[in-house]
């Protein structure tokens, strides 16, 4: 299976048992109770599904855990130096992975069902999962040998560093587990470091209130003022604590699909040209991106936190014609943006 995984674009693939593990369970619970979800409340809503894959599904037998690599070719932070771009999550700038990603598992899944009736095995029931549903791919991937989560709380592998997208297929197979993976942060604290909002509480804890990515994409409305400042010209995501993690000096960018291949156009585009794109604008430039999901609103408010971070009075026009803008949260950046450059 895992030469077919391989040829599907899969770098990484182990396999981890579908019953509840009490300390993972205890953990995400601890998480919770604690508030550090934010507005995300499809994370405690479905609790009882997320807790172990058989809470999901009853049937599952076991979990096959698998990752492609989207290792970038330059270096994500080059950009912090360059305040009239706007920074763009590494992952972001291709194809959306959840797309590219459950074809590839479908794909595979396919594969496994045939594979099973043509040796006469019974029936192999799957689902497959990619992000979208109450599955928690980064403990399931740790059980089965991908990696270990890391103290930023992502994968971390040693041949793909913090490099990878996850995605799971349930099966109703009973395979045999694989060694969960070995933690090797050692006493390293680069990632935590590196965070412009402190979101780490402790290692391998994150507050998502106060995470970039989550104020950036997840978070509706105002970002409050306190994280303004700290978002840069951060206007979708953030790789910082990825982007310095030592291990990633291993991840080769030959192993990544082409899909993930940053356009061109969301490298390192100007300030300008995306405060001026209206809905339909917005639409049309990230079409089978995975940045259309958040909406020309909350996007262009991202993107007047930058232009007000930028230093750059050349920005004021292109600032000032969204005063008045019917959505209160881009009304409200405008008028925060304006007040930083005067």
């Amino acid at each position: 299976m895992e030469v077919q995984a391989r040829a599907l674009g899969f770098v990484a693939m182990g396999v981890a048992g579908a019953e509840e593990d009490a300390l993972r369970a205890a953990r995400l619970e601890d998480w919770l109770s604690g508030g550090n979800h934010g507005a995300m409340g499809w994370m405690a809503d479905r609790l009882h599904h997320r807790r172990s894959p058989q809470g999901l599904w009853p049937e599952a037998a076991s979990v096959i855990a698998l990752g492609m690599s989207y290792a970038p070719a330059q270096d994500p932070l080059v950009l912090a130096d360059h305040p009239d771009r706007a920074r763009i999550s590494v992952y972001a700038q291709g194809a959306d992975y959840h797309d590219v990603v459950k074809k590839a598992l479908k794909a595979l899944a396919r594969w496994l069902v045939e594979q099973v009736a043509k040796r006469k095995l019974g029936e192999a029931g799957v689902k497959v999962f990619v992000d979208t549903a109450p599955v928690m791919e980064k403990p399931l991937s740790a059980a089965a040998g991908l990696g270990w989560q890391g103290k930023h709380t992502n994968m971390v592998s040693r041949e793909h560093g913090s490099w990878l997208f996850l995605g799971a297929i349930y099966t109703t197979l009973p395979f045999a587990p694989d060694q969960q993976g070995r933690n090797r942060c050692g006493s390293c604290s680069a990632c935590q470091d590196a965070c412009p909002t402190q979101a780490f509480p402790a290692p391998y804890q994150l507050d998502a209130r106060r995470c970039v990515s989550y104020l950036t994409i997840e978070h509706k409305g105002p970002v409050p003022e306190e994280f303004r400042v700290a978002l840069g010209n951060r206007i979708y995501g953030c790789d910082d604590c990825l982007a310095v993690c030592p291990w990633n000096k291993f991840a080769q960018t030959s192993a990544r699909m082409r899909a993930f291949l940053p356009r061109a156009e969301l490298v390192a585009p100007r300030l300008a040209e995306l405060l001026a794109l209206d809905d339909a604008g917005f639409r049309q430039l990230f079409s089978g991106s995975p940045i259309k999901r958040i909406g020309r609103d909350r996007f262009v408010r991202n993107c007047l936190y930058a232009a007000g971070n930028s230093g750059d009075r050349g920005l004021v026009p292109c600032i000032t014609a969204l005063i008045d803008d019917p959505d209160e949260a881009v009304a409200d950046a405008a008028a925060w943006a304006l007040a930083r450059l005067r």
